[in-house]
């Protein structure tokens, strides 16, 4: 049978990162032993979205249009449902314990045991304002014996649990929906970045030794800190690479592009990274001239705002509580970790070990063209949240393109025929 003349179910999953610069798209297909085949990838640039919030919802949907119909006439098939990164300063987390009290006669924990534990935590409450986007169980306790990975199967009358819940914005929750409906889609799921993130590029050892992952984008900066395999802190920052690009652009006035360019092309993260203090030209703007600066003034600019950015962060470590069980170091991903001489900044500033943090085991396809930090985030959104408890995965029913064509002519005949019998009947 014609593989191109039917319509066939695939485990398959979109993944759609709207960034403050870029929307990226990824569709993938996940086999029954959770190996990955990337089969379309997209971009499209973004002017939609500012700090992780929609700024305008019919650019954004221009774009999630773009760049998911670039990954499927890549991919040759149709999709309906993605998974959507979720990031902006409006997030916020909280850790929660609970119980539930077991009943059945084996005093045997069931699935059913968990979802009570889900169902009770959502009832506590929160702001009116917010809604819960996770509930990530950190560490099981029964009849008071910590320390339980998963529950189910083992015996006890007191199944209790230590949540991490990940709390949004409703309206910006609601400004990402409008967006992805009007570009022709609908949400399967909304996952915190950070999280993504996190199960693209960080290994299951350092999760268990103590990690912080620090995701430098274009409009936020998303940090999330792992300890005995949980996720235990997650937190977005509105400082990220935009905000250096900006300073790049006042301090020399000239435009963007030409401040994101020298950024890119000369800037360092802190001078002890500069290979040579070469000079380098300024293009002038309207009737200002050129001129040279050294390296060493343009990463000055850098490095400022860069340190501050580090400063917060290790703030909010320390704040956090887990400054001293981070063992494994610091993991610096998304586009703004490609800056030079981020590492020896980071580990200046932190005074840990750090490290790039590169999307790993992405199997076969088109693999090869996202395995880069600054798609560390559309990486993850294809893989779902480690540790967090959710539904079967069902099969998405997909088209290929030959199929969708065939539907479209067969639909215009059938609204022929249709019509001719309606003016039969009426005669």
């Amino acid at each position: 049978m014609d593989r191109n003349n039917i319509t066939m179910k695939k485990n398959i999953v979109t993944g759609l990162d709207l960034g403050t610069t870029k929307v990226c798209a990824v569709i993938a297909e996940i086999s029954e032993n959770d190996s990955i085949n990337i089969l379309g990838f997209g971009i499209a640039p973004s002017e939609g979205m500012n700090k992780g919030l929609v700024s305008n919802i019919g650019k954004t949907a221009e774009a999630i249009k773009e760049a998911v119909k670039i990954a499927s006439n890549r991919a040759g098939l149709e999709v309906t449902t993605l998974n959507v990164g979720v990031a902006g300063e409006h997030i916020t987390s909280i850790r929660h314990r609970n119980y539930v009290t077991i009943n059945n006669e084996e005093n045997e924990i069931t699935k059913a045991d968990l979802d009570r534990l889900e169902a009770d935590v959502r009832t506590i409450r929160i702001p009116s304002d917010k809604q819960i986007l996770h509930i990530i169980p950190e560490e099981f306790t029964i009849d008071f014996q910590g320390g339980i990975e998963n529950p189910i199967g083992m015996s006890g009358s007191r199944l209790e649990a230590t949540n991490h819940i990940v709390l949004a914005s409703i309206p910006a929750i609601s400004n990402i929906k409008k967006s992805v409906e009007r570009a022709g889609f609908h949400v399967n799921d909304y996952i915190l970045q950070p999280l993504a993130s996190s199960s693209s590029v960080l290994e299951e050892s350092e999760k268990d030794l103590g990690v912080a992952l620090i995701d430098i984008g274009g409009g936020t900066t998303d940090i999330a800190i792992f300890h005995n395999k949980s996720i235990k802190h997650s937190k977005v920052i509105g400082i990220a690479g935009n905000q250096v690009t900006n300073d790049v652009r006042e301090s020399l006035g000239i435009v963007t592009d030409e401040a994101e360019k020298l950024k890119k092309d000369y800037g360092y993260a802190t001078e002890n990274s500069i290979i040579k203090d070469e000079d380098i030209l300024i293009r002038g703007v309207g009737a200002r001239g050129n001129s040279k600066i050294p390296v060493s003034l343009l990463t000055q600019i850098i490095s400022l705002r860069m340190r501050e950015l580090f400063s917060l962060i290790d703030n909010d470590i320390r704040n956090s509580g887990y400054k001293n069980k981070i063992k494994a170091g610091i993991v610096l991903t998304g586009g703004g970790s490609l800056l030079k001489g981020c590492i020896e900044l980071a580990e200046e500033v932190f005074g840990l070990p750090a490290r790039i943090g590169v999307p790993q085991d992405l199997g076969s396809g088109l693999s090869n063209e996202i395995e880069s930090p600054e798609f560390a985030t559309v990486a993850g959104l294809i893989r779902g949240i480690p540790g967090e408890k959710s539904s079967e995965f069902i099969p998405e029913v997909v088209k290929t393109k030959k199929q969708k064509e065939k539907n479209t002519t067969n639909n215009k005949m059938t609204d022929i025929f249709t019509k001719i019998k309606v003016f039969f009947d009426e005669l």
